[in-house]
């Protein structure tokens, strides 16, 4: 198999699809599908509003095209799926989205195309769920008339460091040939080069695993924080005196959002209990993760009361509403948890954060971001996300934003050791 003429669809422009369209657009005629029709008509205009790839970016990637219309994918023949893969308010994995591009990939292939999955799954997933669906509604035989392969996303939003192209990646494939075609297709992009794993559940188990061991990394920091508050020792003095250790892993505590570490462990606890083994360490760590928003809340209402602060009617700033520094994404941002139990205690609450859309924040969570900081007019202010702007401000002038009685909580330790009231 030769790839003289690989015409590539790229299915979902969000932070995965994009950049990758982007990259085999410099090579091979690609083309960005995406249902979101404003999603597309930003791109077609040179804008990214995830703010992934740069309008040069974008311009440099000389074949490749960007569609709304499933009909105009129909002449490629390796198809590469991003959409994302979520969990339901019960915490189950919520496979719509792929179920959906399965479905409107079975209705555009054609006989020897190819089918790659980058959509973060359970083991077995890409075969139980997504190929019986592309069989059915294609009526073409797999393995037979149509090929499939894994290569899961290790894509870190804002991460202007590790990107695409310098990220090892795996891949996978249906058949050892199409397993060595698909790993030679990637390779033409990236750099950091590529391991081809056994299997496709090989490489979906990775990848699951690779976020659940960081969320249980943090989980364990998050739970040494709440005990050393307890005994009156900062957190991050301790992680640095046992960080001169040679092997000593260097997590921080911090409320664990995203659209990754907090969500792939269910999907591999989902698939666990379903073949009979009830995990008890990874969901423990989703268990203190989940709750970290509701801990700082709480931990602010302790030192409201210490200072004498009235709580009831209490007004807060939250700097930072995205779920980590120097990113516009708020998908499953945890800073809505602190939002919402202080709120439970009748404070008024104001957020701000110039990084994220103001109409995202407004339809998703119910919540008007404010556009300017006004001095003197806060109890209390959170640093909940450690932007460059907030770093930047310094604590002067972030402490004018409070009353001349206030509590400054630094969540994200942007500031110095003693120049906050309270830190995780």
């Amino acid at each position: 198999m030769t790839t003289d003429n690989l015409k590539i669809g790229i299915i979902g422009l969000g932070y995965v699809g994009l950049p990758l369209a982007v990259e085999f657009g410099k090579k091979y005629p690609t083309i960005g599908f995406d249902i979101n029709e404003l999603r597309v008509k930003e791109l077609e205009e040179g804008s990214d509003s995830t703010l992934e790839c740069s309008p040069e970016e974008l311009r440099d990637s000389k074949l490749l095209s960007f569609t709304s219309q499933l009909s105009n994918i129909r002449n490629c023949n390796f198809y590469i799926i991003t959409v994302p893969t979520p969990i339901t308010d019960d915490n189950s994995p919520d496979l719509t989205p792929l179920k959906k591009a399965s479905e409107a990939i079975a209705s555009v292939i054609s006989k020897d195309d190819i089918v790659v999955f980058e959509s973060t799954v359970y083991p077995g997933a890409t075969e139980e769920i997504c190929i019986p669906i592309i069989e059915k509604i294609s009526r073409l035989i797999f393995n037979v008339d149509f090929f499939v392969g894994y290569s899961p996303e290790r894509i870190n939003p804002g991460d202007k460091v590790n990107r695409l192209t310098t990220i090892k990646k795996i891949t996978s494939g249906s058949t050892p040939e199409i397993a060595n075609y698909v790993d030679s297709v990637y390779g033409e992009i990236i750099d950091a080069g590529t391991h081809k794993a056994s299997s496709i559940k090989v490489a979906e188990a990775a990848k699951v695993i690779e976020n659940t061991q960081r969320d249980l990394n943090i989980a364990i920091i998050n739970e040494f924080a709440k005990i050393f508050n307890r005994l009156d020792i900062d957190t991050e003095e301790v992680l640095k005196a046992a960080g001169t250790k040679w092997n000593f892993l260097p997590f921080k505590p911090g409320l664990v959002g995203g659209h990754c570490i907090s969500v792939d462990p269910y999907y591999l606890t989902h698939k666990a209990q379903e073949v009979g083994y009830r995990p008890e360490v990874i969901l423990a760590g989703r268990r203190i993760n989940d709750g970290m928003g509701e801990y700082v809340a709480t931990q602010l209402v302790k030192k409201l009361a210490s200072r004498k602060i009235h709580i009831d009617e209490a007004k807060v700033l939250i700097m930072g509403f995205t779920f980590k520094g120097d990113c516009p994404d708020v998908r499953n941002t945890k800073i809505i948890d602190i939002v919402r139990e202080l709120k439970d205690y009748n404070m008024t609450v104001d957020v701000f954060d110039a990084w994220a859309s103001r109409e995202e924040v407004r339809e998703e969570y119910g919540i008007s971001l404010i556009e300017e900081l006004h001095e003197g007019k806060y109890d209390a202010i959170v640093l909940a996300v450690d932007h460059s702007e907030t770093k930047s401000m310094g604590v002067e002038a972030l402490r004018r934003l409070g009353k001349e009685e206030h509590i400054l909580y630094d969540v994200k330790h942007v500031l110095g050791l003693n120049e906050s009231d309270m830190r995780l």
